[in-house]
């Protein structure tokens, strides 16, 4: 979104199809879509209790898939003649193990699963790509197939960071980079120049709900000021899990008292990005895309 050096779309060879896994969120919708007005008639293979029902998924050609039949998702992709997979979305919970269907294609993938989720979603999602890919698969990110959605550098707002913000954005980068490279979010939020919340297992929503909690029991100084950033965790597989905002995240940002968010360019996800950018002019927040940095600096 604003980028004046947007990537190239990535352009399929003929007779390609499409295969979203699709977990929540916008993000899955946004790519059905984009496919769909290039011709493209995408198979979304909905994972079980991740979707809204009222995302609008199941008007394209689709199955459900619940994460306990893992082991069928690549017989499943291949019946609908998939060649190329793009993962989407977000997958709030895990596979339970003893609830698995047990199959062949289980069989094989077992052990492999089970010392991924040892490492965190991050090895998790690693060890699903390279199976795809072994399978004969093609594994696409979302951020090639709509790459306006991805965040340009500068202010998107209005609204740009004042002086007095820049110690906050620089404090919850460098969290939030630090808790990337543990694998165990993506974002964090800063006040006073000091970091105050780290997004954990409930995600960035579930964090700054949190933070609002803090302001309102007087946890926290001050009635208002901070900043949320969200960044992409050190060597992250940038064909899935991205860092995502979107006008959720503004409201809740709003909500808890923050003057902004900052997001990595060329590293995340914006979505609905017209009315994200409007409500946080509307609120008096800034959205800001902020360089990127080296992972190991």
């Amino acid at each position: 979104m604003t980028r004046t050096d947007e990537a190239p779309r990535f352009q399929f060879p003929a007779g390609s199809r499409v295969g979203i896994v699709a977990g929540g969120g916008a993000l899955p919708v946004e790519v059905a879509r984009s496919l769909s007005e290039q011709g493209l008639n995408p198979f979304v293979l909905i994972v079980a209790g991740e979707s809204s029902p009222d995302s609008g998924l199941d008007r394209f050609d689709h199955d459900v898939l619940a994460l306990e039949e893992l082991g069928s998702l690549v017989a499943t992709l291949k019946r609908h003649r998939v060649t190329h997979v793009v993962l989407a979305g977000e997958i709030r919970r895990r596979p339970r193990l003893a609830a698995m269907r047990i199959s062949l294609g289980l069989l094989a993938i077992v052990p492999t699963v089970v010392a991924a989720l040892a490492k965190g979603d991050d090895g998790l999602l690693r060890v699903v790509i390279r199976g795809l890919e072994a399978r004969g698969f093609t594994v696409v990110g979302a951020h090639q197939l709509v790459p306006e959605l991805v965040a340009g550098e500068g202010p998107l707002t209005r609204k740009a960071p004042a002086a007095s913000d820049k110690a906050n954005l620089d404090a919850a980068y460098a969290a939030a980079k630090a808790i990337g490279g543990l694998d165990i979010g993506q974002g964090a939020v800063a006040i006073g120049g000091r970091v105050i919340a780290l997004e954990g297992i409930e995600g960035t929503n579930g964090m700054l709900e949190r933070v609002k909690d803090l302001r309102q029991h007087g946890r926290l100084a001050g009635k208002a000021g901070g900043v949320l950033v969200k960044c992409a965790k050190p060597r992250q597989e940038m064909r899935a899990d991205m860092p995502t905002i979107g006008p959720q995240t503004v409201e809740l940002a709003h909500a808890a008292g923050l003057s902004g968010v900052g997001i990595e360019a060329g590293r995340s996800l914006v979505m609905d990005g017209p009315d994200m950018v409007s409500l946080a002019d509307r609120l008096g927040l800034f959205v800001v895309g902020l360089e990127a940095r080296d992972d190991h600096g």
